[in-house]
């Protein structure tokens, strides 16, 4: 009696066969279910959604699902589980870390939120709003204003990013300082788990003791353990007015000290606080033709502070923000400042400080970094990490800028001139990178303030992260996604 042998050829014709029908399988039940208007595999309409906002990562994909409610996701979720399909969550794909871009494998579905989002109410008495993930932020700003309210997160990209992406990368931005991050505007959250069940929590709760706060452990989880599909998001009343200042200061330490005699003379008025080197104000300045410094002369650092009040205080602001400057002349913590005279120039100043980013990237490559370290150390963390870099890597030059008030500074390492982009990030970029993040993991602080770990800092985050943290971290995510088809490839 002989045996036949099957060729191994053969076996893999086999298997890609029943791949393909599996897949053809799964792109039909998905068309089925969401419909021509929520199911798409076309390339162009797909090609916008495959690159990371930075262009750093481009992936591949199935398709691209455009849910129109919460069933509609929970039922997508449950059909990707069966045919093993991998999920891709994705808001208004302005991430900075790569973290809503598919693999190149090409087998994961994208789940893009855009279709959901209506604001389904605003609770003007109990300064509340609940609205849908794909509610873009510059949105949800118009629709809360026009109650008289506002919602105190915002950032350069407010008019792509959504809800939901903020809430799955716990975002930051310019008001931290007196607000928090994402997280802490979060009342209720309502998101899809990889078994396709909801979780409901939308209603929020003064006082709540049943276990676990749920929502928070969804909120800068970016897509690895559930889709966010609606929030419940706190406001504040509306700014009546505020007053936006410019200094000049001479170092990155008397900014830190005129931070301290700012809130100690503007308690919560004071809204933010950021700081522009002199070489960034420069670089704004070539890059934007038709804008002007606010101060004669050059000064080492600049310093940008709102101050603002609503109603009851608008009327006492002029003020408070003149006896801050007063104040802070006589303490010898700046050698210029101005108060901006109306909006545009408020506008104009902010204009100024956003650019910085863009004007860099106009010079030429850098190594961007979004780190953190405890807020009473920062001024010191750049002074001592500055020089050290440029020391150890010549012709660079290290730029600190940002949210100096919440400790979150934009670290940017900027290439020597004339160096080819692609081959100094990936050679001596990856060593600077991986220098900057063991500083600051030695200096207490984060490798990712604001911004995500995404697949950009996973393998860092692997390699510097606290062990016990990390085992929760894992463990969290197996027990929640055990088929690993939630974002795979990103954050853990």
């Amino acid at each position: 009696m002989t045996t036949e042998t099957i060729p191994a050829r053969d076996h893999a014709q086999a298997s890609d066969t029943a791949s393909e029908i599996r897949t053809t399988e799964f792109l039909a039940a998905a068309s089925a279910l969401l419909g021509p208007k929520g199911f798409a595999t076309d390339p162009d309409i797909l090609a916008p959604w495959l690159t990371d906002w930075r262009g750093r990562y481009t992936g591949r994909a199935l398709g691209l699902a455009t849910p129109a409610d919460t069933a509609q996701v929970a039922a997508l979720v449950r059909l990707c589980g069966r045919h093993g399909v991998p999920i891709v969550p994705q808001g208004g794909n302005s991430g900075m870390c790569g973290g809503a871009t598919p693999d190149a494998s090409g087998h994961a579905v994208l789940i893009n939120m855009r279709r959901m989002d209506a604001i389904r109410r605003i609770d003007r008495a109990g300064r509340q709003i609940e609205c849908e993930a794909g509610v873009i932020l510059q949105t949800l700003h118009e629709a809360v204003e026009r109650e008289g309210l506002r919602f105190p997160l915002t950032l350069g990209g407010k008019g792509s990013a959504t809800v939901g992406g903020l809430i799955s990368t716990n975002a930051g931005g310019t008001q931290v300082l007196r607000h928090g991050c994402m997280r802490a505007q979060v009342l209720g959250l309502e998101a899809v788990l990889p078994d396709g069940s909801v979780l409901n929590q939308l209603v929020p709760l003064k006082k709540d003791n049943r276990g676990f706060d749920l929502k928070q452990l969804l909120i800068g989880s970016e897509g690895t353990l559930g889709v966010v599909t609606a929030a419940t998001l706190r406001l504040e009343p509306a700014v009546a007015a505020r007053a936006v200042l410019w200094a000049g200061v001479e170092s990155i330490q008397a900014a830190r000290a005129l931070l301290l005699h700012a809130q100690d003379k503007a308690d919560r008025a004071l809204e933010g606080f950021e700081v522009v080197p002199r070489q960034s104000l420069d670089a704004v300045l070539a890059y934007l033709p038709t804008a002007r410094a606010p101060l004669e002369g050059d000064h080492p650092w600049n310093v940008l502070i709102e101050l603002v009040a609503d109603a009851s205080g608008a009327d006492a602001l002029p003020e408070l923000a003149e006896s801050l400057l007063v104040s802070a002349f006589e303490a010898g913590l700046v050698a210029d400042a101005t108060i901006a005279a109306n909006e545009a120039q408020a506008e104009a100043f902010w204009w100024l400080r956003d650019s910085v980013a863009p004007a860099e990237r106009a010079k030429g490559p850098a190594m961007q970094h979004d780190i953190s370290v405890p807020v009473e150390r920062m001024a010191d963390f750049i002074d001592y990490a500055s020089p050290l870099l440029e020391r150890e890597f010549p012709g660079t030059t290290a730029v600190g800028f940002g949210h100096l008030g919440d400790g979150n500074i934009h670290f940017h390492v900027l290439a020597p001139a004339g160096v080819d982009a692609l081959a100094w990030e990936t050679g001596e970029g990856k060593a600077i990178s991986r220098k900057v993040h063991d500083l600051v993991t030695a200096w207490g602080g984060s490798i990712s303030a604001e911004h995500g770990i995404g697949q950009l800092k996973r393998d860092e985050l692997q390699r510097l992260g606290d062990p016990a943290a990390l085992h929760l971290l894992h463990a969290i995510k197996a027990a929640l996604d055990p088929q690993g088809l939630f974002n795979p490839g990103k954050l853990v």
